[in-house]
């Protein structure tokens, strides 16, 4: 056989010659079709390899209309609770061939419509995780995502799977580990104000100072970074509060470092709860106490509920809802007498 130059790239005809079968069954082996007789395979693999023959991604693309790569748009890249959602969506996407192609809205909802469509038209499917669009935007936005699948937020379409994490049953849990301490004057720094999860966070405090009518609970403006809760002490300390609920462990974090920066004890004249157990709540001065949040089986199921859409369809979307779990640590501790 001729040498094959060596700045000429080795094609599908190469290949198929090599191994004495026809352009179609090389590229039915190519393109994973199972029904090619395995004695064939066998050859086109064993041709393929020694030609060191790579498949032209694009081509492969436009001809099955798939891309194997799935858009995956968070809200916050900086966030190590996207973080491990992602990690998790990607480790279970590669097992099965999948790549992840990542999008940050940067908690800028206007973007988000831009970048998930831009993602679907360059992916096979798409997960919107905690998006912060309004649920008019989101409804009319759906129809041109699917597959798609949803993560930190629901909807009333019945055709998109959705993940949620019951934060409002995870803070009340938070406040009555306070209130069983002794605390009875508290504080919330919520977080972003388009946030699902936020709003889902005080709904659910509604129904605690409803069952606690003698507890003490004062909102805050705050946001979802360590350097909102740093920048919240002094509005913090204002209220009196000797039990405060912080949106997430990034701003229970920066409340903590705020607060060491003024001298003040935690747990010792004021205690401080986080939300979701990001890996670093358990190396904090104190230990953060915080709500644990299975992120990384999050985006396990994520994907598990794209591969299903982008197979056969299946069962109906499912509709799970995560239990958050306490976790008491260093940082809380019976009010100051």
């Amino acid at each position: 056989m001729a040498r094959k130059t060596a700045n000429r790239r080795v094609g599908i005809t190469d290949v198929a010659q090599r191994a004495g079968v026809s352009l179609a069954s090389v590229s039915r082996v190519m393109n994973g079709n199972f029904s090619v007789d395995a004695d064939i395979a066998a050859r086109v693999r064993s041709a393929a390899a020694e030609l060191n023959y790579q498949p032209n991604a694009v081509g492969r693309s436009l001809a099955l209309g798939k891309t194997d790569t799935i858009g995956v748009v968070v809200p916050d890249l900086a966030n190590p609770t996207f973080q491990g959602m992602l990690r998790g969506v990607s480790r279970a996407a590669a097992q099965d061939g999948y790549r992840v192609l990542i999008a940050d809205s940067s908690e800028v909802s206007s973007e988000e419509s831009i970048l998930a469509g831009e993602a679907r038209r360059r992916c096979d499917g798409v997960v919107l995780c905690a998006p912060r669009m309004n649920e008019a935007e989101l409804e009319a936005l759906l129809p041109s995502l699917r597959p798609l699948v949803l993560v930190n937020r629901s909807t009333a379409d019945t055709e998109t799977p959705s993940l949620v994490v019951d934060y409002g049953q995870g803070v009340q849990d938070l406040a009555a580990h306070l209130v069983e301490l002794g605390h009875t004057t508290l504080a919330f720094l919520e977080g972003p104000e388009r946030s699902a999860s936020n709003q889902a966070r005080l709904q659910g405090l509604e129904k605690f100072r409803v069952d606690n009518p003698e507890i003490q609970l004062t909102v805050l403006s705050g946001g979802s970074s360590f350097e909102a809760g740093h920048g919240s002490v002094d509005n913090v300390l204002e209220t009196g509060a000797t039990g405060v609920l912080a949106f997430n462990d990034l701003v229970a974090m920066g409340l903590l470092s705020g607060l060491h920066e003024r001298g003040i004890d935690v747990p010792g004249e004021i205690s401080i709860t986080g939300f979701d157990d990001i890996p670093f709540a358990n190396y904090t001065t104190p230990p953060l106490t915080t709500a644990a949040v299975p992120i990384n089986d999050i985006g396990e199921q994520a994907w598990h509920e794209m591969r299903r859409l982008l197979g056969d369809g299946g069962d109906e979307p499912s509709h799970t809802t995560f239990q958050p779990q306490l976790r008491r640590r260093g940082s809380t501790g019976p009010a100051a007498r």
